[in-house]
């Protein structure tokens, strides 16, 4: 069993922000992730940094004001802010009142910029309890960094990071959520599947593909597939053929509570994969949207029952997530080495 009741956020570690074009040059995005007020840009020269979206002044949001390309301009008062957060300029003093603006400077967020996405350290809001960054940004494998997804599509849920992270891993749901023509029907067949304890997560063995969606077969044969899943919510597939490969990177960001964005993306090295490309987004949305619509009637009766009860085998990735989670949370709070509560085992399960 496991209570949901409880509603907290990883910090000190990396999230998700954005796909990259998102982000254009010169120009400033707000947005609110961890319950936080966060002003992202991108200079001129093509950086994307991140703030805080407060003036340290007044208070008034720094997205509310004006970005030239190099500094952030509050709307209020003028404050000006370099794109790492220093203060810069503050209009209103005259030129014999000597002022420290370092004492105003805008709190910076690590940013990193990879394979058409950008990720953003979350530290802890405590300062004594906030660490720099030791691992690096999740990466899509076997791809270069420069390498941008072929398709990316991102929808929000309603909902608590935590309950779409669970949704979108539990490997028993497809047979009775994702029913379409075009991925597969309702029948039940046996998966017996091995999984191994990796960086911040657990990897289901690279396998053969036998009761696959039909949506796989688009890249041509029998594929092999391999899953990886780490905290705090990144999600590799990659599936490979004789010829080809493809891999889906999927990402959960917390924006609140209860909003929370998932992303979808696909890298592919088909060189027939453009094709795929005008018929690819209105499958993605089809099948994130019948994951959305099941969290959003789980959240009408977790409004009266605040326990899951989680069976093994096929619930079993569901209780890594939560024992993962704790245990990420736990080394952080006592000073320590992450230790992996995942030990390597076969998981059976019908779907």
């Amino acid at each position: 069993m496991v209570a949901v009741d409880e509603i907290y956020f990883l910090r000190n570690i990396w999230y998700h922000a954005m796909p990259s074009h998102e982000l254009k040059p010169g120009k400033m995005m707000a947005k609110v992730l961890l319950n936080e007020p966060v002003l992202f840009g991108r200079t001129k020269g093509g950086k994307a940094f991140a703030m805080r979206d407060i003036c340290p002044h007044r208070a008034v949001p720094l997205s509310c004001g004006w970005f030239d390309g190099e500094q952030v301009q509050c709307c209020y008062h003028g404050w000006r802010f370099a794109s790492n957060g220093q203060c810069t300029e503050i209009p209103s003093l005259m030129e014999d009142q000597q002022m420290d603006l370092n004492r105003f400077n805008v709190q910076s967020y690590e940013v990193r910029e990879v394979q058409g996405n950008i990720w953003i350290y979350m530290p802890d809001p405590d300062r004594n309890k906030a660490k720099s960054s030791t691992l690096d940004v999740p990466r899509v494998p076997g791809f270069a960094d420069d390498v941008k997804p072929n398709i990316t599509y991102t929808m929000r849920f309603p909902c608590y990071i935590d309950h779409a992270v669970v949704g979108l891993m539990d490997p028993a749901h497809s047979p009775f959520v994702h029913r379409s023509w075009w991925w597969r029907g309702g029948d039940l067949n046996p998966e017996i599947k091995w999984f191994d304890p990796s960086l911040l997560g657990f990897t289901m063995r690279k396998h053969r593909m036998g009761n696959m969606g039909r949506g796989y077969w688009l890249i041509g044969g029998v594929p092999d597939n391999e899953i990886i899943f780490y905290l705090p919510g990144v999600r590799t597939e990659e599936t490979t053929t004789a010829k080809y490969r493809a891999v889906n990177l999927t990402t959960v960001t917390p924006l609140t509570d209860d909003q929370t964005d998932v992303t979808f993306e696909l890298y592919w090295d088909i060189p027939w994969g453009s094709l795929l490309k005008p018929i690819l987004p209105a499958m993605i949305c089809s099948f994130l949207g019948q994951d959305r619509d099941v969290v959003i009637k789980q959240q009408e009766g977790l409004k009266y029952e605040k326990v899951l009860r989680l069976i093994k085998d096929s619930d079993t990735p569901a209780r890594w997530y939560y024992q993962l989670k704790n245990e990420y949370r736990r080394s952080q709070e006592e000073n320590r080495e992450f230790v992996s509560p995942v030990k390597t085992q076969q998981l059976k399960w019908l779907a």
